[in-house]
């Protein structure tokens, strides 16, 4: 039966404009470039463009990007690989792309919450989701420490941070050798002595310390670092900051771990904003 043109147009209207195109062809999916008309002619996308910086240069981000050959605590292999294409569009019939990540909860830019070195801390709750939100964004002053040791008491007191100041990023030698961009795990790195974390504890308003290696304290000192710091629950640690991209000086911070109910660490995102 001939069907007069008129007739056509209301269904014409309710097909997708590619099955119109197609002469009523059904379409791809839209999330598969491949295959269309619409995609023969496209150029070839450009790279994505990778940033340190935004708006300009007045955001920094602070935080390491994960990548396989990034530094693990105590291991000459770095973290491995951490992220599966469980389900893959390529095949042609998933509907979208998903990924599995497997990292440890202190991978690259990380916290710790109390109950990473107390144990009652951890069987009582006190979690990356117990940590105070208000501490983890704010002003914050971002140090140069001496390049030829580890952060003492005497250290503390030569950097002279002013009563009131709440968050402190420590840069160290840490930096300069590049010691997150390579793969081996490296003993050597700059931290804080105990005798360091107690004269900060005791000394100064500080509530969120940040460094640049994959530890607060030094390898000697690392769990007696740790525990001054945690003891009271008072401190936040920040650890494996990237902190090449900026100066010494005042900002604004922004650092959000993920709301991982009963883990004692977290990967965080971290910003600075001039």
């Amino acid at each position: 039966m001939e069907v007069a043109p008129l007739l056509l147009l209301p269904l014409l209207l309710l097909l997708p404009p590619a099955a119109v195109a197609a002469g009523g062809e059904s379409a791809a999916h839209p999330g598969y470039a491949h295959g269309t008309e619409e995609a023969c002619g496209v150029a070839v996308l450009p790279a994505p463009e990778r940033r340190e910086e935004f708006d300009g240069g007045r955001i920094v981000d602070i935080s390491h990007y994960y990548r396989a050959d990034m530094p693990a605590w105590e291991s000459a292999e770095g973290s491995g690989e951490f992220l599966r294409l469980a389900r893959s569009m390529r095949n042609g019939s998933d509907i979208a792309n998903f990924s599995e990540l497997r990292l440890t909860a202190h991978s690259g830019t990380h916290v710790d919450a109390p109950g990473h070195v107390f144990e009652h801390y951890y069987d009582a709750g006190f979690d990356v989701d117990t940590l105070d939100l208000a501490v983890l964004n704010g002003p914050a002053l971002l140090v140069d420490v001496p390049r030829d040791k580890n952060i003492t008491a005497d250290v503390m007191a030569s950097l002279h941070i002013p009563k009131g100041v709440r968050r402190v990023l420590f840069r160290t030698l840490n930096t300069d050798r590049k010691l997150m961009w390579k793969k081996e795990f490296d003993t050597s790195y700059v931290g804080f002595m105990k005798d360091g974390a107690q004269w900060l504890v005791d000394n100064t308003d500080i509530k969120l310390v940040g460094v640049d290696y994959l530890s607060v304290g030094a390898f000697d000192e690392c769990i007696p670092a740790h525990l001054v710091f945690l003891e009271k629950r008072e401190v936040i640690l920040v650890e494996a900051l990237n902190l090449e991209h900026v100066t010494p000086g005042i900002y604004a911070l922004h650092c959000l771990p993920l709301r991982l109910r009963g883990a004692e660490g977290s990967p965080a995102r971290c910003i600075l904003i001039k």
